[in-house]
């Protein structure tokens, strides 16, 4: 059902985001059972789902808005069904992390999830624009508002960033709370 509201109402250049990456590849995880998909899913986004999660309960029941990950939500242009869809940024890091419990953290996530960043944040910047801003790669804010760095040189902080800032303290946390190794890794 996502797939194809999200297609018509905000365009295939929205299946970028790595929310949506991640969402779409843990259905592959969880029917293949692959703890390699599932570790870097993980690796993408829990960090900022957690956030994302976070920023939607504190502005739901104070009004005050604090990184801007889920602003959208609260945006009335947007219809209530299309947003209420948005709502599985809830539930995809339970899901990430139970997968990983069951199936392992799979070591080669890391590099694997690294490549995947490496593609996808110079791809958004090339096929997007500051309205879409998939990734934050114009700036952060939802309309790139802020960026310290000019053009294409916040993409390469960014490539910089993800591996260094954010995968690897969460590889290292997954490695030590999740490491066995799966009983098939795949």
């Amino acid at each position: 059902l996502l797939v194809p509201v999200y297609w018509w109402h905000y365009g295939p250049i929205n299946f970028l985001w790595f929310s949506n990456i991640a969402l779409l590849t843990t259905l592959v995880a969880v029917w293949r059972e692959s703890a390699l998909l599932a570790s870097m899913m993980a690796l993408a986004v829990v960090f900022f789902e957690v956030f994302w999660s976070l920023g939607y309960f504190v502005r739901l029941v104070t009004g005050t808005e604090l990184l801007g990950l889920s602003a959208y939500m609260f945006d009335e242009s947007i219809p209530r069904f299309i947003r209420a869809l948005s709502l599985y940024h809830l539930a995809l890091p339970p899901l990430l992390l139970w997968l990983m419990y069951r199936l392992g953290y799979d070591k080669r996530a890391l590099w694997r999830q690294t490549l995947v960043a490496w593609t996808v944040l110079p791809l958004c910047y090339l096929v997007s624009d500051a309205e879409g801003n998939e990734n934050w790669v114009f700036g952060w804010g939802e309309h790139g508002e802020r960026s310290v760095l000019p053009g294409f040189w916040w993409v390469l902080a960014q490539m910089a960033a993800f591996p260094l800032l954010v995968y690897l303290p969460c590889d290292r946390f997954f490695r030590r709370w999740f490491g066995k190794n799966p009983p098939t890794a795949r």
